[in-house]
């Protein structure tokens, strides 16, 4: 189990300059925005625009802290408008953003259309979680296996199970299964 502390985490502008993301982990190691099988960040949305478009790429994204937005995904609307549901779209469809009241923090996932993907769950209380997984306090500390988590920091399980105690939501990314000798990085 590796622990990624969001302290370590730098700001990066978006790839279209509309704001900014703090990478959390990557496959594989070392892999940039053009390059990652899967991608796990957090991103700050200050204010209305379009989102980046990632040719051959599907998100999940869940809104963490804010009131939410109105997105316009390939030229449908979609409001999200609950925080902790995770909710998925094609991350090449252009989309654009209207935010509803201020500010909103996005955790999100990415990953490559046609390989195996993760799957996001955001979760409360205890909970048994089958790795690879990533794990991510988000809006209260947690406890993995004995490692405490402040809000926004992050674990990163090997195969086997992991023991979770979520005080608020933890966000639980159920990674694709390494091949031997690949590693991820916490970014």
């Amino acid at each position: 189990m590796r622990t990624l502390r969001a302290a370590a985490r730098r700001a990066v502008p978006w790839k279209n300059g509309g704001g900014v993301t703090r990478g959390i982990a990557a496959h594989p190691e070392g892999a940039g925005t053009a390059d990652f099988e899967w991608r796990v960040s957090l991103a700050e949305v200050g204010a209305d625009g379009p989102f980046s478009g990632f040719p051959g790429v599907d998100r999940i994204l869940t809104v963490v802290e804010g009131a939410g937005m109105d997105l316009t995904v390939g030229g449908r609307r979609r409001l999200v408008d609950e925080r902790f549901v995770p909710q998925h779209f094609p991350g090449d469809a252009p989309t654009d953003c209207r935010l509803l009241a201020g500010p909103v923090v996005n955790f999100n996932v990415m990953f490559r259309r046609g390989r195996p993907a993760p799957a996001v769950a955001v979760v409360r209380g205890a909970l048994t979680v089958a790795g690879p997984a990533l794990i991510v306090a988000l809006d209260a500390p947690a406890q993995v296996d004995g490692v405490r988590l402040g809000p926004y920091d992050a674990v990163l399980t090997a195969e086997g199970a992991a023991a979770l105690r979520a005080e608020g939501h933890a966000a639980v990314v159920t990674l694709p299964p390494r091949q031997s000798g690949q590693e991820v990085s916490g970014i």
